[in-house]
């Protein structure tokens, strides 16, 4: 079901979306619409409207450690016509996310 950004997700797009400098997807996220995928409670959202159904390239990736030690791997990934995708968050033992990740945990791959 769609939905808008929770309050964590959104501070989390947007911190990720500052440090990429892309401003004008920060600004989307205001009114952006969202489903949760199938992931296994990992947290990962799909951007949903007037969009691509295909995935162009990834923005930004970072890591940080959820809070029962298993390390996270969070991406923002744009769609064929670089508009936001998805977030896409993969804990590496595909268990479900314990704690949502914090901004100030983030350690950045690329942005």
């Amino acid at each position: 079901m769609a939905r808008r950004l929770k309050p964590e997700e959104y501070t989390l797009l947007k911190f990720m979306l500052d440090q990429s400098g892309d401003t004008a997807l920060a600004n989307e996220l205001h009114s952006a619409v969202v489903t949760d995928m199938a992931d296994g409670g990992m947290g990962s959202l799909r951007f949903v409207g007037n969009r691509s159904n295909k995935m162009g390239k990834v923005l930004c990736e970072a890591e940080t450690i959820d809070s029962d030690n298993v390390p996270l791997e969070i991406s923002i990934n744009l769609d064929e016509d670089g508009r936001l995708f998805e977030l896409d968050i993969w804990k590496v033992d595909f268990s479900s996310l314990q704690t949502y990740p914090s901004p100030s945990t983030l350690k950045f791959l690329k942005h």
